[in-house]
């Protein structure tokens, strides 16, 4: 099979945004305790932050972190998570049926965030809470003082606000398994006063309405149309989520999963465009996809704890090639969406459904996924440019016909780098890949990348954490103005071409 991708620099989508290699830190399994805090670990600072995960999420490139959930969220009192450790309470948390010690709360989790160099992204709980509970988290959070909720943090010793410039109002809220889930009509409503009144503490806030959990729920649709109706002159950004399995042995359909989120965004960003058009409105809400990954929700359920215990096991999967396939193919429909996907979070970032995975007292290591997002993070720059792809199809079981590659460009004029990601979703046949490069001058190729293996369901562990990684692509080269490659089934690639 043959497949030609043609490039022109002054043909883009967008600038590549930064915040589409965001990450995800939810009260859930290990991802806090245990994941990113530890205190006693042999690599812990002084404010118990693991030193080994650290390394390794600024080595992901994670931009933006969304917290603290998620379903936890919908039941969270933030108030329980600030002051003095020994003073905060401990509480069920029935989102995973776990007990929150809450030693970690908004502080810490801030000065997380300062330690690693990412941005917040903070989510306020209006399944059981509400306007005023919003509120007040902002003033403590961002007032810079002089009010009793900011000079409590100042009292907390925080004495510098935290400026968090982007909130998501709730999560999920269309799951009939959310805390205080709520009809669309009775999320906007709530949705947009909550909008109000933080704006009124700062108008200049980036805010996220909560759109479906999932194109396949059956409000899909119809819920984004009726939310935003409701909160359009008041949010910026309209959420989407999407988790994605291996069905039994089912590849095809699996390495084309990202068809459906490019589906999932077309559809959501057409019905903001219409709810916009019919209200005259010159404005544009883009998407924060601000959940997404491989998740295996079968073994959620049946790895749920009987009794309350603090931070259990849950969804620790040990990621295989296949799903870091599926991952980057994630992580290139996103990108090439950039126009309307201003955000994006995988979820989660340590050991729940992670990137990074660790043991208490013990190592941290990368998971398969970390290396397709990894390189992507590092190296898209610049302008994603529009691709022009003619290639084979692929009939799938699940998702019907799709190009048999899924690829993406990036092209920065600063560095004269262009950056070509692109994923065979083929499982059983190479493809013969070529991109001209005549529009951009003398090239020469600088890496080539690939993630491929003849064990698809090899994955990294405590006791081979490098089983899976990237290796120097066997079969590519720049030879007569254009970029040929042989890519092999189930694989993702990376080239990166210099011009002169």
């Amino acid at each position: 099979m043959y497949a030609t991708l043609r490039l022109d620099p002054a043909s883009t989508v967008s600038p590549v945004r930064r915040r589409t290699f965001g990450g995800f830190v939810e009260h859930m399994g290990r991802c806090v305790y245990t994941g990113i805090y530890e205190p006693g670990h042999p690599t812990a600072d002084e404010h118990g932050f693991r030193r080994d995960v650290l390394d390794l999420v600024r080595e992901l490139g994670v931009t933006v972190v969304r917290y603290p959930g998620g379903n936890f969220v919908s039941g969270y009192r933030w108030e329980d998570g600030v002051g003095p450790r020994e003073q905060r309470p401990r509480r069920l948390d029935p989102a995973w049926r776990t007990i929150e010690t809450n030693e970690f709360g908004l502080n810490e989790f801030m000065a997380w965030t300062r330690a690693a160099g990412i941005e917040p992204m903070m989510a306020v709980n209006l399944g059981t809470r509400g306007i005023q509970e919003a509120m007040d988290l902002l003033e403590y959070a961002n007032h810079p003082g002089g009010t009793t909720l900011s000079d409590l943090r100042v009292a907390h010793g925080v004495p510098e606000p935290h400026g968090i410039r982007m909130w998501c109002l709730g999560n999920e809220m269309d799951g009939p398994w959310q805390l205080g889930h709520r009809t669309a009509e009775e999320y906007a409503r709530i949705a947009a006063e909550t909008a109000r009144g933080l704006r009124q503490i700062d108008p200049d806030l980036e805010l996220v309405a909560c759109g479906s959990s999932g194109r396949v729920m059956p409000t899909f649709g119809a819920w984004e149309r009726t939310v935003l109706e409701e909160t359009y002159d008041l949010v910026d950004h309209v959420s989407a989520h999407a988790y994605y399995q291996l069905e039994g042995d089912d590849q095809a359909s699996f390495l084309a999963s990202s068809a459906d989120m490019e589906a999932m965004v077309r559809e959501v960003v057409a019905i903001a465009d219409e709810v916009g058009a019919r209200r005259g409105s010159d404005k544009r809400i883009h998407v924060s996809f601000d959940e997404w990954n491989v998740w295996y929700l079968d073994r959620v359920r049946a790895a749920a704890p009987d009794e309350w215990v603090e931070a259990p096991r849950l969804s620790e999967d040990a990621y295989t090639v296949l799903d870091a396939v599926v991952v980057g193919s994630l992580l290139i429909t996103l990108l090439r969406a950039s126009d309307r996907v201003h955000a994006a979070c995988l979820a989660q970032l340590v050991n729940t459904i992670s990137a990074i995975r660790t043991e208490p007292g013990g190592p941290a290591w990368r998971q398969s996924i970390f290396h397709p997002f990894s390189l992507t993070a590092r190296h898209a720059a610049g302008d994603v440019l529009r691709p022009d792809l003619t290639a084979p199809t692929l009939d799938t079981a699940k998702h019907g016909t799709v190009p048999v590659l899924d690829a993406v460009a990036t092209w920065d004029a600063d560095s004269r780098r262009l950056a070509v990601f692109v994923v065979n979703r083929d499982p059983d046949e190479a493809v013969i890949f070529e991109v001209p490069l005549v529009a951009f001058g003398d090239a020469r190729l600088a890496q080539a990348t690939e993630l491929a293996d003849d064990d698809r369901f090899a994955c990294n562990t405590q006791d081979e954490p490098d089983r899976v990684v990237p290796h120097a692509h066997p079969r590519a080269a720049v030879t007569d103005g254009a970029l040929r490659a042989e890519l092999a089934p189930a694989s993702w690639s990376m080239f990166l071409v210099d011009v002169a």
